[in-house]
Formats: C-alpha cells, structure tokens, sequence
C-alpha cells in the first residue's frame, strides 16, 4: 500500500499500526516529499522496527501525483501484483480494506467510493460535500466514464492495470491525478469496481485540499473532455465519411461501353 505524506507527523505512526493491525499480509511504502514537521523521520522509525515497512524519501513537495507515480514504479520493480494507495490522514479506514480486496478478484481497478450507495462521510462541511459530488458529476458527464467517484484517492490496481495505462505518459501532480488515473483505466476497456467506504475528515493537520487545487483540477478536467468529445466527433466523421462512399461505391451502376 502506498501512503504518500507530507506534514503528517501527527497521522502517520496510527495509520500504518491500523493498516497492518487490518490487513497484517500487506506490505506498506511511505512516500513523504521532504516533510518539513519530521514525518519522514517517524516513517524511518516504523520501517527500522517492521520490516514490511519502507519509507521512499523525495527531496521536495512535487505534488501528490508525482508522489503516488514514484511509489507505482518502485512497487512494480520490486514484483507486486497488487499495488494500493491510500492517505496518510486517517480519512480511509484500513478496516474496509478487506472488502476491497475481495472486489478487486473480478477487477483491474477497486475504487473505496464515498458517493455509491451504501458510502458516506463523515465531519465534512455542506460546501466541501457538494463541491466533492458537483466535481464527480461533471467529471463523469465530460469525459463519459461510468465512475461516480473519479476523485477518490482509496484505490486497488492490478499489476496489469498500472501496466497498461502507461505511467509514463501521465503528467498529472495534483489531486487530478485521481480523475486522470481511473479515466486511462476505463478508456483501456478495463473493469472498475467502485466499493463503497465511510470517509472520515481529518481530526489532526491541515488538508491539502483548496479551492485554487479543486479549481485547477476542474479546469484539467474540461481539457480533455473537449479532446475525448473532438477524437469522437472526428472519428464519428470519418466512419460516416468511410459508410458514404462504401455505398456510393456499391450503388454505382455498371456501363456497358462495348
């Protein structure tokens, strides 16, 4: 499971000892960006005593994005087959790990989703709820993915799956990231699973999230809807165009110029 941290010293030690009380198998890869308040050093201290603990230290704050893609790869080298992510802050509950690990028998991807039935959250202001549901709706419409949580960072991936979206190619940072990563993952015709989850709202830190972050999410967003819609609307063209002539071909009439 990779948890990417940044300023989480006061979070970090009570996830991973409820994440490998939860699930004891599951092996954890902290990734923290240079954390100024000493989460790097903490992460250090619980990898030296479990050894199914390890801590990537990055030397600056690249976005969470960039974070998760150098975690991705270093999960990938070293052979697994199952590659999770989940916040440091204690708004994904490890608990509902296990049923996620059974949704993800019949799929490429397993999203923990606050907005499928049966989801919910928790402490969290009319604003920030309705912000989070109107961003996932116009998501979904835009870019046509039958994802009701496309911005959800409580994710299961296969191996394959992470393979076949091609990391290389993603230049996402921010908390777009989530929208960009599950949006490859539909477009490959591969199965998304959405499972849902009890969000909680951070009890200790700051959130990273802003309205200047969702508002630069947004904007990525529309980007690629207007290329998906324009690819469609051009491929549309070209098979009508391709349809036309194949009839217009077939119609002709034969003339007999002997």
């Amino acid at each position: 499971m990779v948890v990417p941290t940044y300023n989480e010293a006061l979070n970090l030690e009570l996830i991973v000892e409820r994440l490998r009380r939860a699930q004891p198998e599951v092996d954890v890869l902290v990734v923290d960006d240079g954390s100024p308040d000493g989460t790097g050093t903490i992460a250090d201290r619980l990898a030296a005593s479990d050894p199914q603990v390890s801590v990537l230290h990055r030397a600056h704050k690249e976005g969470l994005g960039a974070a998760y893609l150098h975690g991705f790869r270093v999960a990938l080298e070293r052979g697994y087959d199952v590659i999770g992510e989940m916040d440091a802050d204690g708004s994904h509950q490890p608990e509902e790990l296990d049923e996620m690990l059974r949704a993800l028998r019949e799929a490429d991807l397993v999203i923990g989703s606050r907005w499928v039935p049966g989801g919910s959250i928790v402490n969290w202001p009319r604003h920030r709820e309705l912000l989070s549901r109107g961003g996932n709706l116009y998501t979904r419409m835009l870019l046509g993915i039958p994802v009701r949580d496309a911005t959800a960072g409580y994710r299961l991936f296969r191996r394959t799956t992470l393979e076949r979206i091609r990391l290389d190619q993603i230049d996402s940072l921010g908390y777009v990231f989530q929208a960009d990563l599950a949006y490859r993952t539909v477009r490959e015709g591969l199965r998304v699973v959405e499972v849902p989850i009890e969000f909680v709202e951070r009890v200790r830190g700051d959130s990273k999230m802003s309205r200047s972050v969702a508002t630069e999410s947004l904007r990525r967003i529309t980007r690629w809807g207007i290329t998906e819609r324009s690819q469609r609307v051009r491929s549309f063209v070209r098979r009508d165009r391709a349809h036309q002539e194949h009839r217009n071909g077939r119609s002709a009439p034969d003339v007999d110029r002997s």
